[in-house]
């Protein structure tokens, strides 16, 4: 029997949120008669606004909520959530992110069922008191550690799903050039998850060179200034666009002949869509945030430090190691497979 009422809780961040996909696909083909909502931060929730697996989407922001605890507008934003949590009254709740955060969400709605990982694969162990029902996790890639989840629910084992013709689309500002084209992500959340702006100059030479791809540079806000190094750096060889919303970058990833970035969101997004991607990674494991299931499209270095998952202000060897035309090489093959 179907469960009334099922609530997702994976509030950030975005290449989370898109590798938590696969659950929300699970549960609306095993479950078509539930009402199915999602708690994720407003920033992200454009992704999943108007997704057709979706009955609710609870909208939180708990990074300004805790930087303005005391403000009038969080205290009513906080209301108006717990009032919508409510309305909603989930009976089972997936806690998808492993932390004190997911699980203090999971505890407020008084749900009977919250489930979640158990203590052994949790970003904060302690963090499973707040849960009902934990399982263990199966596998390594954080895809597969989600979908672990639904074990508890009784569900098979199947191949993930992520549902790209699911995720929204927008006019992209202007008009992009006919013809193929690559697009190059510079932001990531970690200093040293950036691949240096000189060296995605030289990969979009290398490109416009052989195979004669030209290449866009689409930074998120506050990352323009790496964009534009980008764009100096490749001397005409890349263009930088606009700060793009994420239905336009949906728009772009779709229509990009590859994808150029680190182990960062939009590239996971990419990934997700079905767009070839060339993902340069450093001190994440590639078999645990890589992109899912594609180890051929990864670079890395292997080195005696590697995968430290420490954030640092720079970069270090693991991205050093890693010179622009290993990177171009490794695209012209992921090209032309």
């Amino acid at each position: 029997m179907a469960a009334a009422s099922i609530l997702i809780v994976r509030t950030s961040a975005l290449g989370d949120v898109v590798q938590a996909l696969p659950v929300l696909t699970a549960l609306r083909r095993h479950h078509p008669a539930a009402r199915i909502g999602w708690v994720v931060e407003a920033a992200i929730a454009p992704l999943l606004r108007g997704h057709p697996a979706l009955d609710e989407l609870l909208e939180v922001r708990l990074r300004d909520w805790r930087r303005r605890p005391l403000s009038p507008r969080s205290w009513r934003q906080v209301r108006e959530f717990v009032d919508r949590l409510d309305s909603f009254a989930p009976q089972i709740v997936l806690d998808l992110m492993g932390n004190h955060k997911a699980g203090l969400l999971a505890g407020v709605t008084l749900a009977d069922r919250r489930i979640g990982l158990g203590r052994a694969w949790r970003r904060e162990p302690s963090s499973a008191v707040w849960l009902s029902e934990t399982v263990p996790a199966e596998g390594v890639h954080a895809v597969d550690r989600m979908l672990s989840v639904l074990s508890a629910m009784g569900l098979p084992r199947e191949p993930a799903e992520f549902g790209p013709d699911d995720l929204p689309a927008a006019a992209l500002p202007g008009k992009l050039a006919e013809g193929p084209f690559a697009v190059v992500l510079p932001g990531a959340s970690w200093a040293n998850k950036r691949y240096p702006p000189a060296w995605w100059g030289e990969v979009a030479r290398l490109l416009a060179a052989d195979p004669g791809l030209p290449t866009l540079v689409s930074a998120g806000p506050g990352e323009e200034e790496l964009a534009a190094g980008i764009e100096t750096a490749a001397a005409g060889a890349a263009g930088a666009l606009p700060v793009l919303g994420l239905p336009e970058l949906t728009t772009l990833l779709r229509r990009a002949t590859l994808v150029l970035g680190g182990d960062t969101g939009p590239l996971h997004l990419a990934h997700a869509l079905g767009t070839p991607v060339c993902c340069v990674m450093g001190p994440t494991d590639p078999d645990r945030h890589g992109p899912y299931e594609a180890p051929e499209r990864v670079v890395v270095r292997r080195l005696p430090c590697s995968f430290c998952h420490r954030r640092l202000e720079e970069v270090k060897a693991c991205l050093w190691e890693l010179p622009p035309e290993e990177v171009a090489a490794r695209a012209r093959q992921i090209v032309a497979t």
